[in-house]
């Protein structure tokens, strides 16, 4: 099925040209205009085509067909926790173990894989976009976009972490300390002085006789931030092996994707969506 994006010309681009209106009002980018051009009726006023040269006029309602995608994900059957869809976004819990993108080592077993299934079994489709990324074994919300204009207009996407710690915190504070790849490793992150700048904020929820449930934002996103940041305190994660857990209560680190807070690049409504921790990190801490 086709799906449109629909725009009103206002005051200020009276007789500009459509190229000028879409790039500078509608924030469609220079390579997605080329790709409306070689679209069958990409851009319309009236049912009737409209060229990027041809001046567009106060008042005038200007459809764009978005584009189809190339996608080359296989589609595998498996299960989604879909906490939020609508024309253009879709929201999922992903659990832990089950990568996001597929990789050398996971072809056919990721988030990726299970929405491109979902997605066709449904009539649509879409390149796989997701906005944030999370590991492998890290649990919780991934916000994907299910078109390119709306992956370009999602911006300011606020995020929180919850995870579970080993020791007992009993501050809020906040870690700000470059981190880089260690100089042994392929994955593994350390806090250096030569490294990028990487701030993690951390407040206490709970705490019994050997854990700490923590709530993390994030100023930067680097990879291993929250994991690294908390081991570099002398917190690692639960079930982090990596940073100095183990996995004798947990088979993976504790730590999960719990909210994510946005505008909605379409109909421009605040977008603020809560998951609740997994079973497997609930039993750390209750």
């Amino acid at each position: 099925m086709d799906k449109y994006l629909t725009f009103t010309v206002p005051d200020n681009f009276n007789n500009t040209t459509c190229k000028e209106f879409l790039k500078k009002h509608c924030n469609i980018s220079a390579r997605m205009i080329t790709k409306l051009v070689r679209t069958h009726m990409g851009i319309t006023k009236d049912n009737q085509l409209v060229r990027t040269i041809d001046r567009v006029y106060s008042g005038d309602i200007i459809k764009v067909k978005i584009p189809v995608d190339n996608n080359e994900i296989t589609p595998i059957e498996g299960t989604l926790d879909i906490i939020y869809e609508d024309d253009y976004l879709l929201i999922v819990n992903k659990p832990s173990m089950t990568p996001v993108h597929p990789t050398k080592n996971h072809q056919t077993d990721t988030l990726a894989n299970f929405v491109r299934y979902y997605s066709l079994n449904k009539g649509e489709n879409y390149t796989f976009r997701a906005i944030n990324r999370i590991d492998r074994d890290t649990s919780g919300l991934v916000v994907i976009t299910k078109d390119r204009y709306t992956a370009s207009k999602l911006k300011n996407l606020y995020k929180e972490y919850t995870a579970i710690c080993v020791g007992i915190i009993t501050k809020c504070g906040t870690v700000n300390k470059n981190i880089m790849l260690k100089s042994d490793s392929k994955m593994v992150r350390e806090v250096n002085p030569m490294g990028k700048p990487a701030v993690t904020h951390y407040s206490v929820i709970k705490s019994t006789d050997k854990y700490t449930k923590i709530l993390c934002t994030l100023e930067t996103g680097r990879t291993h931030q929250i994991r690294c940041h908390m081991s570099y305190l002398g917190y690692p994660l639960a079930g982090d092996e990596l940073y100095g857990g183990n996995h004798t209560e947990i088979s993976r680190q504790a730590l999960h994707c719990s909210r994510v807070v946005f505008t909605h690049p379409i109909t421009e409504k605040n977008i603020d969506i809560f998951c609740p921790i997994p079973d497997d990190m609930k039993a750390l801490i209750e």
